[in-house]
């Protein structure tokens, strides 16, 4: 008998782990994307050397990153000011849309 809420603790868990991947509204990421733009292309394909390809990335990734500039734990002059007036729901949007993309790697011949 003991097992099953060992199994089940174990469940939530990992149910909970899950979840915030897959937080994040993809339709306001992609209009909030816009002034990403600039730097990061039209679809999160960079248009400039020092920005990075944003297409394609983990969420979960993208997430810690914004709010690392946001927090100042991680320094960029450019992105610690846009991302310092964003909220926690338009960093999930714009993880969401960002991860949301599909990009397809090609090997050289």
């Amino acid at each position: 008998m003991r097992f099953i809420p060992v199994t089940f603790l174990l469940a939530l868990l990992s149910s909970a782990l899950i979840a915030p991947a897959s937080a994040g509204d993809v339709n306001a990421g992609r209009a909030r994307a816009a002034q990403c733009s600039v730097c990061h292309g039209a679809n999160g394909i960079s248009t400039l050397a020092e920005a990075p390809n944003l297409a394609g990335q983990s969420g979960v990734y993208l997430r810690e990153q914004l709010r690392n500039y946001r927090s100042g734990k991680r320094n960029s002059e450019v992105m610690g000011i846009l991302a310092k007036h964003l909220t926690d729901t338009e960093i999930d949007d714009l993880a969401a849309w960002f991860s949301a993309i599909e990009v397809e790697a090609k090997l050289p011949k």
